[in-house]
């Protein structure tokens, strides 16, 4: 297939286009201001656009002087006619595996990439992301032992759907910027009292809903030396 650049005005749009594309120039614009012009218009011996109306409104908006072209000289009036449907109407049947497009969009944010440059809005990265009801959710009183060998190690930063969980050290505010990614929390839920170490038994029946949550007998002092200096760090 020959491609060969042409100014961005010699490209003519066709004036019957069924495909209402206004809401998606914007994305578009953005992902060839990212990834650059990976993929011609093709239009007619004339010039006429068969395929790539929303990549050429892009690069209008992006002030482009010249797009790489396709032109498919060789079919017929009709055919360019078809084509123009038969392309949009294929991506229509396309669909997404939930779980692949799930991981490599939690993938790409573990990596802080930018997710808004996909084309999709934040409802839409929030669902399709978000991990499927009650998975990983182990019943009552059936919490596997922990591994040997933690997987986990400091450091680790790991991206839960929506949610972002880092393992490191909420006293070092490095950690705390990376963790939040530049955003600003709404919520901080603390656990008080500090400096306590806990069993990790709990009190009450084995089906861990009967019985008084009182830890008082259960938890001893941690062995910091200088506590006071821990707050003055920390606050």
């Amino acid at each position: 297939m020959h491609i060969e650049m042409r100014p961005t005005e010699w490209v003519t749009p066709y004036d019957k286009n069924p495909r209402r594309n206004d809401e998606a120039v914007e994305a578009v614009a953005r992902s060839i201001r990212e990834f650059g012009f990976r993929q011609p218009i093709v239009v007619d011996g004339d010039g006429v656009i068969v395929v790539g109306h929303t990549r050429w409104k892009a690069a209008q908006r992006l002030g482009l002087a010249t797009v790489p072209v396709h032109v498919a000289g060789e079919l017929t009036a009709e055919q360019a006619r078809a084509y123009r449907i038969a392309d949009n109407q294929s991506a229509q049947i396309a669909e997404w595996d939930p779980d692949l497009l799930a991981q490599e969009l939690t993938g790409l944010k573990a990596m802080d990439f930018d997710l808004s440059l996909l084309g999709f809005n934040d409802d839409e990265l929030s669902e399709w992301m978000a991990p499927p009801a009650n998975e990983g959710i182990a019943p009552a009183d059936e919490v596997p032992e922990a591994p040997e060998s933690p997987i986990t190690q400091p450091g680790d930063l790991w991206a839960l759907g929506a949610h972002r969980l880092l393992c490191g050290d909420s006293t070092k505010a490095a950690d705390v910027d990376r963790l939040m990614d530049g955003q600003e929390a709404a919520l901080c839920a603390t656990d008080p009292p500090y400096l306590v170490d806990y069993t990790g038994e709990r009190p009450g029946g084995a089906d861990g809903n009967s019985g008084g949550k009182d830890w008082s007998a259960s938890y001893r002092e941690v062995d910091i030396t200088d506590a006071d200096g821990f707050f003055r760090g920390v606050f």
